[in-house]
């Protein structure tokens, strides 16, 4: 039913269940996974000569290593891995990177590290369901 599954993280704790979600779809259809990171430019600008720059390298680093471990928990089960990392409005590089490979579905997490109120969906995976134009499971 899938060949290729789209998972976006921030490393929240919904997004690692967003994760999981994904894993087990794309080993149960044998499908390849992609996993995108984003680095929020509304909220951390473009590096420049700044003390912002430093900040956006550790969240860029940050994304780096919240995207190996997704690649690592697929290798283990055997899944194939490919992960992305930009910057960007994450609701726009996650939908415009699904219209890229095709994605047969979009897993996210109810809500990421930006969101303030628990019982409300995030703007974020509120924007992606409204406009993916694809299947999106909300985990």
């Amino acid at each position: 039913m899938y060949d290729t599954i789209l998972v976006a993280t921030d490393g929240s704790g919904s997004a690692n269940r967003a994760v999981t979600h994904a894993l087990e779809q794309a080993e149960q259809h044998g499908a390849t996974l992609h996993a995108i990171y984003v680095v929020d430019t509304d909220r951390y600008a473009e590096p420049g000569l700044s003390s912002i720059e430093l900040e956006t390298a550790d969240v860029e680093d940050w994304g780096h290593e919240q995207l190996n471990e997704v690649a690592e928990r697929g290798d283990s089960l055997g899944i194939d891995v490919v992960t992305r990392c930009c910057h960007g409005k994450p609701n726009v590089e996650i939908i415009g990177y699904a219209d890229e490979i095709d994605a047969d579905l979009v897993v996210v997490g109810y809500q990421g590290h930006s969101h303030t109120k628990t019982d409300l969906i995030g703007s974020v995976t509120d924007r992606v369901v409204q406009n993916a134009g694809r299947p999106v499971q909300v985990v």
